[in-house]
């Protein structure tokens, strides 16, 4: 991750102007205050459902922390009510902990912070290595039919506390279940924030986010999953750590060739505290662990700011991949990062090939 003001650790203790600033500052709980952090979601002993369970950072809840709370919730169905507070900590919920819901209680998602500063280089504490990146996600979420609302997900590691670092991936959240939803939601960090991935080669989840917030700069979005980002917003950082463009890359899928569809982004924009033009919209992740991997990524009806690098928005991550030969498409793509200078750099959709890039044909039978 990156630096983009002093410390971007302390950001829950920011006003709320510093707090614009870092994009993580915690606004006030709206959740009822503290005689009902669980506002309209009930309580322990007014229960909305025998398989709802609440948590609270102060004690108020069946839990303080949020994995003990999915360690509790065995099995398939249960809903956790999170009060507004900070979550200091990582969560995993297997893939045996199905359609599960999480509520932030509060109705502005930067009340509830989940958040941890593990990166791809963090040495275990049991000496057996480093993370990874796939280790460094602050939250992991390997179940189908998970649905989240009104939290924020975030990493914040960062690259200034580490200079000499070379794995510098910290991933806020990695979903890899099929039909999973988040509404309402904030993922913060800076290098592989989000990762939208799937459990095997062969599974073909499929994940939407909407009226979500993402934030980063290198490769901020990535992962194989079929993921609809729908009326979403992602910020690209500025970077002092970096003389010249460009500073990163909004998107880095890695679908599966086998996958008719990848990454879908619609009716979003994306906005930048960087420099004009120092950001690619995006560059094929082709894996080692798939090397037939086709990045398939559709940007239609899309507000593209200044930071978007308008003349090459696309560039290659290995050179025997170049993006050309993936499957990136655009489609009635509006603002400054959206002009067509180079027709052979921005490809676009026919009006009869972009009725086959729709929430509806990415989700198929399912309605989130």
């Amino acid at each position: 991750m990156h630096r983009t003001a002093p410390s971007r650790r302390g950001f829950l203790f920011a006003t709320a102007g510093a707090g614009a600033a870092l994009g993580l500052a915690a606004g006030p709980a709206r959740a009822g205050g503290r005689h009902r952090p669980f506002g309209r979601h009930g309580s322990p002993s007014a229960r909305r459902t025998p398989k709802t369970l609440y948590v609270d950072p102060h004690g108020r809840g069946d839990f303080t922390s949020v994995q003990a709370a999915v360690t509790a919730a065995a099995g398939s169905g249960w809903t956790l009510v999170l009060a507004p507070g900070t979550y200091r900590e990582t969560v995993t919920v297997d893939a045996t902990r199905t359609d599960a819901t999480w509520i932030g209680a509060s109705e502005d998602p930067r009340d509830t912070v989940i958040v941890f500063d593990n990166a791809a280089g963090t040495p275990r504490p049991d000496g057996s290595g480093t993370y990874g990146t796939s280790g460094s996600a602050t939250t992991t979420v390997q179940a189908d039919g998970f649905t989240a609302h009104r939290i924020t997900f975030a990493n914040d590691w960062l690259r200034a506390d580490h200079p000499d670092w070379t794995g510098t991936q910290a991933v806020a959240l990695k979903a890899q279940g099929d039909r999973t939803a988040f509404h309402h939601c904030r993922f913060l960090g800076h290098q592989d924030t989000l990762y939208a991935d799937t459990r095997a080669l062969g599974h073909f989840a499929r994940q939407y986010y909407a009226h979500c917030h993402v934030e980063g700069d290198v490769d901020f979005v990535f992962g194989r999953a079929t993921a609809v980002y729908e009326d979403c917003h992602f910020r690209t950082l500025d970077r002092t750590d970096l003389a010249a463009a460009p500073y990163g890359f909004v998107f880095a899928p890695s679908t599966a060739g086998a996958n008719p569809r990848g990454y879908l982004v619609t009716r979003s924009r994306v906005s930048s505290e960087a420099p004009d033009g120092h950001y690619k919209l995006a560059r094929p992740w082709v894996p080692s662990s798939d090397t037939t991997a086709r990045p398939m990524l559709t940007v239609r009806e899309t507000h593209l700011g200044t930071g978007i690098d308008a003349a090459a928005p696309y560039a290659d991550m290995r050179a025997d991949h170049p993006w050309q030969e993936q499957r990136f498409r655009e489609y009635r793509n509006t603002g400054p990062g959206a002009a067509v200078t180079v027709p052979e750099n921005r490809p676009q959709l026919s009006r009869a090939e972009a009725a086959a890039h729709t929430r509806a044909a990415y989700l198929g039978d399912w309605r989130p």
